[in-house]
């Protein structure tokens, strides 16, 4: 039997080879353990019910019901956290996918070491946004020709109500860099960098670090490093 540590998952892609990988690595995982496996969108809903695992990884495109709308459904039951894996990093997949309320957003030329460790991270209440995921949604943001209705103008100072040592580490947060890297950036201690990630996370109304990195980026905060 698994001790209370172990992070349960469940494995949505339309591919078996994939979910052979990542359930062969993941078996080699003590502290982590497949409940389930969805070949579509559909089914993974009805694990995500049935099994209330940690963790969903979710491939985004899948026949019938997408990766995108499942996410979307399990994350407003709140039945687990998600984490899309996939081999686009198409920009409007990207960012649907987290509107829908992903928690990580990976792509599959990832090791599989990294992508365990992204499911711990999620299953630990975090988020993770691969880098070269993030400097997409920056470059779209960018291109956009307006802000969204409510939002401050593009290159303004962002969300209203913050500081400007907030500021500074919502910029950080959302160009991907780690606490330890804000940390480094801005020479003060991780556990400072943590402290002001807690207090944007409420002053903001904001579910994790990845809605974090979207009120950024639809402030006009984030922009082309």
């Amino acid at each position: 039997m698994s001790g209370p540590a172990t992070v349960r998952v469940v494995l949505a892609d339309d591919q078996p080879l994939v979910r052979t990988a990542l359930q062969m690595v993941i078996t080699d995982a003590p502290d982590i353990e497949v409940v389930g496996e969805a070949g579509d969108g559909a089914e993974a809903v009805r694990l995500a019910e049935a099994e209330r695992p940690d963790v969903v990884v979710m491939d985004i495109r899948m026949p019938g019901l997408d990766g995108i709308e499942a996410t979307r459904r399990i994350t407003e039951a709140g039945t687990a956290r998600v984490v899309m894996l996939t081999t686009f990093d198409d920009d409007d997949y990207v960012y649907g996918a987290l509107r829908a309320g992903a928690s990580g957003f990976l792509v599959k030329d990832l090791a599989l070491d990294d992508i365990l460790a992204a499911v711990r991270v999620v299953a630990a209440g975090d988020a993770l946004i691969a880098p070269s995921v993030t400097r997409r949604l920056i470059a779209e943001f960018a291109a956009r020709p307006a802000a969204g209705p409510g939002t401050a103008p593009r290159g303004g100072r962002g969300p209203a109500g913050i500081t400007d040592r907030e500021r500074e580490v919502l910029t950080l947060v959302s160009r991907g860099l780690s606490n330890p890297e804000i940390a480094a950036e801005l020479v003060i201690s991780v556990a400072t960098v943590k402290t002001y990630v807690t207090r944007l996370l409420a002053k903001l109304h904001a579910r994790d670090r990845v809605h974090l990195v979207i009120l950024a980026y639809e402030t006009g905060l984030a922009g082309p490093a």
